[in-house]
């Protein structure tokens, strides 16, 4: 029988409001047994961005990342973001590492093919070192991980975050038994401001055609329905609070 892991991914106004951050991370760090947290902050480096005068591009939810863009979003993500999480977390007695991508040779990837959009500096995950969090995690030590990615040839790449807590539950799941969170800005997936309890692949697509999941939550629900399919044991989506309920959310079946 294999050991529980729970895999969260936050981002949004969870981020972006101080006293919400604290509380969910305050919540986290009572969590008994393995766990990992990703992290974006695509917000705050979109206000960065035009505090300096760039205007942030965004194409269905996914930045275009010129090296202007990259690196605020390094900046943002690996320096503000990542050690502002990890040092409220050691407040809570919840010992916590900060890792990029390439920390440690964590996540490999390679730069997207430019097809129909050029997304510039943006990484497509080819391997995530797993040794490496079995050992962070069998020491006791809850990895903070930020969503950037490296080509081991010193280019760093802006890397979806949803993405990457998909593919580390995926990878994980052969050795874990693993529950992966998705906490945003929402209670969960919503049809006329009504919470959706569940939804399954069929459900998933009428929901596209008649528009109600649309834009950046596109990505989000793929990366779900692909860590469905290839290992992971159940996934969740709703706001700050299903760290401490999964009552009032949207869980996501096959």
């Amino acid at each position: 029988m294999k050991d529980k892991l729970l895999v969260v991914k936050i981002g949004g106004s969870i981020i972006e409001n101080d006293s919400i951050l604290n509380d969910f991370l305050k919540s986290f760090s009572k969590i008994k047994g393995r766990k990992i947290l990703v992290h974006g902050g695509g917000k705050i480096a979109s206000s960065f961005l035009k505090k300096i005068g760039i205007v942030p591009k965004l194409i269905e939810g996914r930045r275009i990342t010129d090296k202007n863009t990259l690196d605020v979003v390094i900046m943002t993500y690996a320096g503000l973001l990542n050690k502002k999480i990890v040092s409220t977390l050691q407040k809570y007695n919840c010992n916590s590492l900060g890792l990029s991508g390439s920390d440690g040779n964590l996540i490999l990837a390679k730069k997207r093919r430019v097809e129909k959009i050029d997304y510039g500096f943006v990484g497509d995950i080819e391997k995530i070192n797993t040794n490496l969090l079995d050992e962070i995690i069998n020491m006791k030590i809850c990895p903070i991980i930020c969503s950037l990615s490296h080509d081991k040839k010193g280019q760093i790449f802006n890397t979806n975050a949803d993405s990457i807590a998909s593919k580390i539950s995926i990878e994980l799941s052969k050795r874990f038994d693993v529950t992966l969170k998705y906490c945003f800005d929402k209670p969960g997936l919503l049809s006329n401001n009504n919470l959706i309890n569940s939804i399954n692949t069929s459900d998933y697509k009428n929901l596209i055609e008649k528009n109600i999941i649309k834009d950046g939550m596109i990505p989000k629900i793929d990366n779900c329905f692909y860590a469905l399919k290839n290992g992971v044991n159940e996934i969740f989506i709703g706001n700050h609070n299903i760290i401490k309920s999964i009552k009032n959310c949207t869980t996501l079946t096959l």
